[in-house]
């Protein structure tokens, strides 16, 4: 996954708090959708769009699924950002 489709993925308020909450652990489809006003299919669109862009992991345990962060993809984002700091002298680019 490219880093524009991470960022469009992460555009969405739904699905930063979705982040928000995993942020913790592991949570059910259903303990995620509890969390908001939005019908049960539309939380499934969110999370499906995040397990897509490989930002979530789906683990079914009997006739429940768990979503937890992927990390991984999260860290590379934030190596993205740091790259900016090494080239940025006070707020101006360094030549």
């Amino acid at each position: 996954m490219n880093n524009s489709t991470t960022f469009k993925m992460l555009s969405d308020p739904v699905r930063r708090k979705i982040l928000l909450l995993l942020r913790n652990g592991k949570l059910s489809a259903g303990e995620i959708a509890e969390q908001f006003e939005l019908t049960n299919a539309t939380v499934s669109y969110h999370l499906k769009k995040l397990k897509e862009a490989d930002l979530v992991f789906e683990e079914k345990d009997k006739q429940y699924i768990y979503y937890d962060l992927n990390l991984s993809v999260l860290e590379e984002i934030l190596l993205w950002f740091e790259e900016f700091k090494g080239g940025l002298k006070n707020g101006k680019e360094k030549n």
